[in-house]
């Protein structure tokens, strides 16, 4: 039987302690929840609190992964950093599958309604407080989170009929938190590695998810966030990186614009040295220059607070 000195036995001890309170404060993940309709595939993980109080209801945040509406999925590494760090602060996060590719305008922007319903429908289950719900995606998930959260309610933009499980449900949300979104469809534009545009437009970058005939087609006007931000929106989280080479930085400088013309409370986060697609906390498997988890927790604190 081999000897531990005592200074080594002392070290595996702490080790151990680490470890088991490590385990204790993990978030619980349910995978491949149903959350559409049953003739859907896509389904959605469920990040919980390592533990709730009894009687204790917590906020929540619906994740939606980017992809340029054509790729991507519920189970990337950003979802799990991100949608772990939430629940590991006390938030009840899902990060949800939608339909990609040919024809999925506005299919994709339904689905992330329906997440949110989901969340209301099964307040009691997960213990959260429906009154306190907010959306949050990158790259083409922050302009799906855009959408869900400034069309919110808009028959026109809503799930109906056979289109949802939850009819009568509120997709309404109290803020939203935008990264690297393409906000405004007519202006975006190419960029080179390095975030510089060229000049040429590039609205929805595969014409054929919005069953668009040119660039010029009226739907990128509808499916454009900055067409719908009103007095009465729910505030904005956006964050940008500065040398982002897939969406150009002006998109968020035009939605803080519309912003501010439209009286909305929102903050403009510039990451530097950050391309595209990062978590809270890296990008490339580099640190950020900023760390994001205070910025992003500070902001759903301040709008999901109890009232």
């Amino acid at each position: 039987m081999p000897r531990f000195a005592p200074l080594a036995l002392f070290a595996l001890a702490l080790s151990l302690i680490s470890f088991v309170r490590a385990a204790e404060s993990a978030p619980r993940v349910l995978k491949d929840v149903t959350f559409l309709v049953p003739d859907r595939a896509e389904k959605l993980d469920v990040y919980l609190p390592a533990a709730l109080p009894a009687g204790t209801l917590a906020p929540a945040v619906v994740w939606i992964h980017g992809g340029g509406w054509t790729g991507g999925t519920k189970n990337e590494t950003r979802a799990a950093e991100i949608c772990g760090t939430l629940a590991a602060a006390g938030f009840v996060a899902v990060s949800i599958d939608y339909r990609l590719g040919d024809g999925a305008w506005p299919t994709n922007l339904h689905d992330c309604k329906n997440a949110v319903r989901f969340l209301r429908a099964h307040a009691a289950q997960y213990q959260i407080d429906p009154k306190r719900i907010a959306v949050a995606g990158g790259s083409a998930g922050g302009h799906l989170a855009l959408l869900t959260g400034l069309t919110a309610d808009k028959l026109e933009f809503e799930p109906t009929a056979n289109a949802t499980p939850y009819p009568g449900v509120s997709s309404q949300v109290r803020c939203i938190i935008d990264l690297y979104g393409p906000a405004s469809l007519l202006t975006r534009l190419e960029t080179d590695a390095k975030g510089v545009p060229n000049g040429k437009r590039k609205p929805g970058g595969d014409l054929k998810v919005f069953d668009a005939a040119s660039i010029d087609d009226p739907v990128f006007a509808l499916a454009s966030p900055v067409s719908h931000v009103a007095k009465n929106s729910p505030p904005v989280l956006i964050i940008h990186g500065l040398i982002d080479g897939t969406v150009d930085i002006g998109q968020s400088w035009t939605l803080a614009g519309t912003l501010v013309r439209k009286g909305v409370e929102h903050e403009f986060i510039l990451v530097e040295g950050a391309g595209h697609t990062f978590d809270f906390e890296f990008w490339n498997k580099k640190a950020l220059s900023r760390d994001l988890r205070p910025v992003a927790l500070a902001f759903l604190a301040k709008h999901l607070a109890a009232r």
